[in-house]
Parts: structure tokens; sequence; C-alpha cells
């Protein structure tokens, strides 16, 4: 997306209308759809965040993983796209933009998406090592812990935008878009893998269990907790395929 607005914005700074012309059913498809995309976003997360607060069943590192999220997408919905929809009602009207209010829009835009974006990778590792690390989890994945890395995630994230004023080579720009949106694709992917993975092995270890009296119980035990962590990873798993989509 942000690639798309600094090609319209250039468009719209050299005077070249007729390029922007062309587009003009594109954009004002555009502005419709992130106008709706906008209110929900913000409207559905804002509940979000309240529920979160509210359930005291979720582990504390991943109710801090799931507001931070929350918080980046609510940062999507009230300034991004809004000042996304601002740039191509000034690229119809065929408005010149400056500069800095083109490097500030991409800014803001490239903030709040990378914070997401590495706020899901995040919950993916958190479930990961849920289910990985069993009953150490509690001991290493620490509340303090999460926050460090919470804080992290949007200091990496504002260097990342602010690259935008201080890198004269938009190419190379885009192309570190590329390599971090593609490397957490990845990364996304190899972890519910192996998530998977555990998660089938825990599931035949259980299974595989004698069925006696004193075994039973703890059959039931790893039982209940491994269907607590399988419900877990699904819903984090659910949660990632619609911030993808």
């Amino acid at each position: 997306m942000a690639e798309n607005v600094s090609d319209i914005l250039n468009e719209s700074l050299s005077g070249n209308s007729a390029n922007v012309k062309d587009f003009r059913p594109v954009l004002v498809a555009n502005c419709v759809l992130n106008s709706f995309l906008s209110y929900t976003t913000i409207i559905l997360n804002i509940v979000t965040i309240h529920a979160i607060r509210k359930t005291a069943l979720l582990p504390k590192p991943l109710r801090t993983l799931l507001l931070s999220l929350a918080a980046s997408d609510v940062g999507v919905g009230l300034l991004a796209q809004p000042l996304y929809i601002s740039s191509l009602v000034c690229s119809l009207k065929r408005k010149r933009i400056d500069c800095i209010s083109n490097e500030g829009l991409l800014a803001v835009i490239i903030l709040f998406c990378t914070s997401s974006l590495f706020s899901v990778v995040t919950i993916s590792l958190d479930r990961f090592l849920a289910v990985h690390l069993h009953l150490r989890y509690q001991e290493l994945v620490t509340h303090k812990r999460v926050l460090a890395a919470v804080i992290s995630i949007w200091l990496l994230s504002a260097i990342i935008s602010s690259s935008v004023f201080w890198n004269p080579l938009r190419v190379s720009l885009r192309v570190i878009e590329l390599v971090v949106v593609t490397v957490c694709l990845i990364l996304v992917v190899i972890v519910y893998w192996r998530i998977y993975i555990v998660l089938k092995r825990h599931k035949n270890q259980i299974q595989s269990l004698q069925i006696q009296e004193v075994q039973q119980s703890v059959q039931n035990g790893d039982l209940s907790n491994f269907l607590k962590l399988r419900k877990s990873a699904l819903g984090t798993f659910y949660v990632c395929i619609l911030f993808f989509i």
C-alpha cells in the first residue's frame, strides 16, 4: 500500500494528471473501501481491547501481546487509513502534495503496519513456546520479558518507519519492506507448522498411555492441558489468518 501511495503522489507532484485520470475509478473504489475498513477496524479493535482486558483466563504475556496488536491495528484505522484516503482525494482533485506530507504519510503507514506484523509474529512465537516448553513456559516467558519484547517491537517499527526521512533511495526502502514482510510470513508459517508437530506428538503420547487407575488421572490432566494449548494455538492462528486477509 505504501508503494501505491508513493506512486500516486509522485504522479500528482509531477503534474502528470493523465495517469491519475486513467485510474480514477480505482482511486474512488479505494477511498470507499478504506473508509469502510477504517471504521470497522477502529470499532472492532476497541471492542477487542475491552474484551481482552476483561478476560481473566488469558495468560498475562499473551494478553499483553494481543493488546499490542489491537493497539497497532487501531492506529492503522485511526491514522494510517484516513491519511491514505486524504492522499487519494488530493490525487483525485489533482492537488499538489508537498514531499514532507508524503513522507509523513508513508512513515505513519509503515509504523503501524510494521508493528502489527511484528506483533503477529511474536504472538505466534509465544504460542509455540507455550506448547514446546509446556510446564517451563511460565518460568521462562515472564510478563516483564514480554513487555520488553513489545517495547522492542514498537522501537524497531519506529526505526524502520523513520527511514522514510533519512533514506534517500526509495528503492532501498521498498526492498527493506519486501524483505521484512517476506521474512515475517515465512516465520509465521514455520512456527505454526512446528506447533502442529508438537501438538500432534503430545496427542500421540497421551493416547499411548495405558488405561490404569493411577495413570488415568495423569492422562486426564495432560489431556485437559493439551486441549487448552490446542485451543489457544488455533485461536491465535485464526487471528493471524484474519490479519493477513
